[in-house]
């Protein structure tokens, strides 16, 4: 026994001499000291990782049978389901992946916001983080073309037109998007390789960064307290304990449990009701039959609700009034004269777009600033403490309707826009962007707790 030991000894002195492997293990898990009191929402950051392998090794095993031809693309997805062995688990273990991808980074998102994860030092942190949402979302978008579904071709079709609302240089954005003057053969080719190339690449340098990032100014907790400014005599943090072991096997109990869920939808309800997988998108793409209702999956449909919400009708009675008021609360709560001055001259340049732009360009201009708005939170939050658990009722206020719109433009994005459908679409427009606009204001007049000086276990 001894004898075995001292030649893995000797095994890793040879390793580490020549790569930093003890060093590596030290610094990001053995001695990494993370908060002791971190919660359930505390899962979704570990879970992220898992489904990004997930969608990896799945995604290599499917590219092995598809054939990226317009001709061939359909055919080949169903002959991963029929004929190649196992194929239909894999399959659906990719699609079921994707889905609940973005449960769980929407979820570690909104942890963020409850504990105040982006919050310094943790900016840069965070705009990683929506960096790589970002990159999600775009792998998601050319991996929903790759099937070569009805809803896909649709779908796609109608997305990339939206480039061309862009004033001057839209059209031929768009043509340059696709490859052609339709969507195509080039537009499936060029899709499959940024899909399955391009695009995960960058994902995984962004993740790798992130977690960079995060092991350097360390992780927040649920009471927002930097554990890394008391410290023993050691160094090591009061309130910290070595992420491994007592973190890794903590998110292994919780991979577990995701895991099951995630194998009992692939397994019994991989398409769950149309929300995963669409029914349109059993049948192979067709030019000439247009789906009843063009919509993207699920985790697309909040900002694609934006979108559609934004008519002529919104603009002049919606968004017009928000921009005066939003101007008005600058321009009298600031001391600045440039920065008054800056403020009318925004809002006179957006009214004066407001009339002579039209309503489709506008709502292609606040689906980006939707996902916008996002990199400017660590700035906009001016409460004097992080967690959820010492701000006031303003901030909890704020946060609950945000979700509440957030879901609910979810759901819309899924239904006709007509009707009592298209006014809560445009309630939950204007919900959504006064909590990012009006956040300088309710974050500071937000009376708050006192903040213990150790972590707690609430």
């Amino acid at each position: 026994m001894n004898t075995k030991a001292g030649a893995w000894r000797r095994l890793l002195g040879w390793v580490d001499d020549r790569y930093p492997l003890s060093e590596t293990w030290e610094a990001h898990l053995s001695k990494y000291y993370a908060p002791k009191n971190f919660n359930f929402w505390y899962y979704f950051g570990s879970l992220a990782l898992v489904v990004l392998v997930l969608q990896i090794l799945t995604g290599i095993f499917l590219t092995m049978h598809y054939k990226p031809d317009t001709g061939l693309a359909f055919a080949s997805v169903e002959y991963i389901m029929r004929d190649v062995d196992w194929g239909w688990l894999i399959r659906y273990l990719h699609s079921t992946g994707a889905s609940l991808f973005f449960v769980v980074v929407y979820l570690h998102m909104f942890r963020a916001f409850l504990y105040g994860s982006h919050r310094n030092p943790r900016e840069l942190l965070w705009i990683i983080g929506v960096v790589i949402f970002i990159a999600l979302m775009a792998e998601a978008f050319m991996g929903y073309l790759l099937p070569w579904g009805n809803m896909s071709y649709w779908g796609a079709q109608v997305i990339i037109s939206l480039f061309d609302a862009i004033p001057v240089v839209g059209p031929g954005l768009a043509e340059w998007i696709r490859g052609d003057f339709v969507v195509a053969d080039a537009t499936l080719n060029r899709f499959f390789a940024l899909h399955v190339v391009a695009v995960p690449l960058v994902l995984i340098m962004l993740v790798f960064i992130h977690i960079v990032a995060l092991h350097k100014v360390g992780s927040n907790n649920p009471d927002g307290i930097e554990i890394k400014k008391k410290k023993d005599a050691r160094g090591i943090p009061l309130d910290g304990i070595p992420f491994h072991p007592y973190y890794t096997v903590k998110d292994i109990v919780g991979t577990t449990v995701f895991l099951i869920v995630f194998t009992v939808i692939a397994f019994f309800i991989p398409e769950l009701w149309g929300w995963f997988l669409e029914h349109d998108n059993f049948i192979p793409a067709n030019i000439l039959q247009t789906p009843q209702e063009i919509k993207p999956l699920w985790y697309f449909t909040p900002f694609y609700s934006i979108l559609r919400a934004t008519t002529s009708d919104m603009v002049a009675w919606g968004l017009t009034p928000l921009v005066i008021v939003m101007a008005a609360l600058i321009i009298f709560s600031v001391k600045r004269a440039r920065t008054r001055l800056v403020t009318s001259a925004i809002a006179a340049l957006l009214l004066i777009g407001f009339y002579f732009i039209e309503a489709k360009v506008w709502g292609v201009v606040l689906m980006g600033l939707a996902l916008g708005a996002f990199f400017l939170v660590p700035w906009l939050d001016r409460s004097p403490v992080k967690s959820i658990r010492y701000r006031g009722w303003m901030y909890k206020t704020a946060l609950t309707f945000f979700t509440i719109a957030f879901i609910v433009l979810g759901y819309l994005g899924t239904k006709p826009p007509s009707g009592l459908y298209s006014l809560l679409a445009k309630i939950g427009l204007v919900i959504y962007f006064l909590f990012f606009l009006l956040m300088p204001w309710y974050t500071t007049f937000d009376k708050t707790k006192p903040v213990p000086e150790r972590v707690t276990w609430k």
